[in-house]
């Protein structure tokens, strides 16, 4: 189990690596390079909308993958997703900006993005259903935990480069070719990653199928639209808030407040290294009181924590800034620490790879895609931008509602009946 659970973790930075590194330099440099003849504004506002369209993509990349996953198992998605987002990732960095092929250049980041979210959108399904078939029972919060530290360490690595090269390159090297490097290295972490899978045991839930399901799609709109949605809805309070720190805060930041690029990736850094590390725990009291509690809880706290993060961010104040982050941090994978198991364990196992997927992406295009573009037009004006902390709670209220109606699904624990003592002779 520490074997498959360690290569799911490591495949899956990998992907989020590349997804999130996009994610960093549309707050930073893509804006300006590949949209020019826009306002400081709008061009940060365009390339949040490219860095949307990976969203939209991933709900598609579920479907596609979930097909595959359910009708010819779990391993070919591992594969097949990781060439495809590292290919695409790698491609980003060797697109020419505006200013050499003019109008050609945003639609290639364009089609690019597609496919990273594409390739994210069958990954994750993959990867977290790979742990929680083999996982026990009554450990399989934990286990299936892994892959959901995954997004924190690919965050890690995204930004650790792209803070390296902020602070040891001049603005006009970073503009020019330093923006560039994360994205190239992206083409080593992909071999890694195979290489890591390439020994993986497939699933024995989907070797215990006697007949897969001719379109699993078909099936989970038929028989479990109700999960979808709600599952999305849930989902969404969570990617909400961890775009609004990673990557509109970002930009905020470093445009709005005058900070320095250093200093916010720092704060934002800090925090998301704790989220990683408390994944675990989280996960482990998942498999003691259950999925739903924790995500009844991380809900709420989150909604209730959002006006003073905006109001933390707005002082400038590095401590107070990493504060405001760092509990957000952890209300949010209070929830996401659990949903590995709990999204799988709602599905039944012909149609869980597809069910599952499709429900964590779509909370990804309500909660992900329209944060950064909203956040960023709603604190246009002057002042602290209490508009955007109103925006992620009114999400925040709808992901709780959405938990309240979701059941129940951490396995019962056997107890095994006292044999009594037998009879002295």
């Amino acid at each position: 189990m520490f074997r498959l659970a360690t290569a799911s973790l490591a495949g899956t930075a990998i992907e989020f690596y590349d997804f999130f590194i996009y994610g960093t330099a549309a707050a930073l440099v893509l804006g300006p390079l590949f949209f020019p003849t826009f306002s400081p504004v709008a061009g940060t506002l365009a390339a949040f909308a490219t860095f949307g369209v990976g969203f939209v993509a991933r709900p598609l990349g579920s479907v596609l993958f979930g097909h595959i996953g359910d009708r010819h198992g779990r391993r070919p998605v591992l594969v097949v997703s990781l060439l495809l987002t590292g290919a695409a990732t790698v491609a980003v960095g060797c697109v020419p900006t505006y200013d050499a092929i003019g109008v050609t250049a945003p639609v290639l980041l364009l089609v690019l993005r597609f496919l990273q979210g594409l390739g994210l959108g069958g990954e994750w399904g993959g990867a977290v259903l790979l742990t929680t078939e083999h996982a026990p029972a009554d450990r399989r919060g934990l286990w299936s935990s892994f892959p959901q530290i995954g997004p924190a360490v690919g965050f890690l690595l995204a930004n650790g480069v792209m803070l390296g090269l902020s602070a040891t390159l001049s603005e006009a090297q970073f503009a020019s070719w330093g923006w560039r490097v994360p994205f190239w290295a992206a083409g080593v972490l992909a071999a890694a990653g195979l290489w890591l899978r390439s020994s993986l045991a497939e699933s024995p839930d989907f070797l215990g199928i006697e007949r897969p399901v001719r379109v699993p799609l078909a099936a989970v709109v038929r028989g479990h639209w109700r999960l979808v949605l709600l599952t999305a809805g849930g989902l969404a309070i969570g990617y909400a808030v961890f775009y609004a720190v990673t990557t509109w805060s970002l930009a905020y930041g470093v445009e709005r407040l005058g900070l320095s690029r250093t200093v916010m990736l720092a704060c934002i850094m800090a925090a998301v290294v704790v989220k990683g590390a408390l994944t675990p725990l989280m996960a482990v009291l998942g498999d003691r009181y259950g999925r739903r509690p924790l995500c009844l809880v991380g809900s709420a706290a989150t909604t209730l924590w959002m006006f003073p993060m905006i109001g933390l961010l707005s002082t400038g104040e590095p401590l107070l800034m990493f504060l405001g982050f760092v509990v957000a941090m952890i209300a949010f994978i209070t929830m996401f620490a659990v949903i590995a198991a709990y999204l799988p364990e709602l599905y039944e196992p012909r149609v869980r790879c597809t069910g599952a997927a499709v429900g964590y992406n779509l909370g990804g295009v309500l909660g992900g895609a329209l944060t950064p573009i909203v956040a960023t037009a709603v604190a246009e004006g002057p002042g602290v931008p209490w508009g955007v902390a109103a925006y992620l709670t009114a999400i925040g209220l709808l992901s709780l509602a959405c938990f309240a109606l979701l059941p129940e699904t951490r396995p019962v624990p056997t107890v095994v009946a006292a044999q009594p003592e037998p009879e002295p002779t």
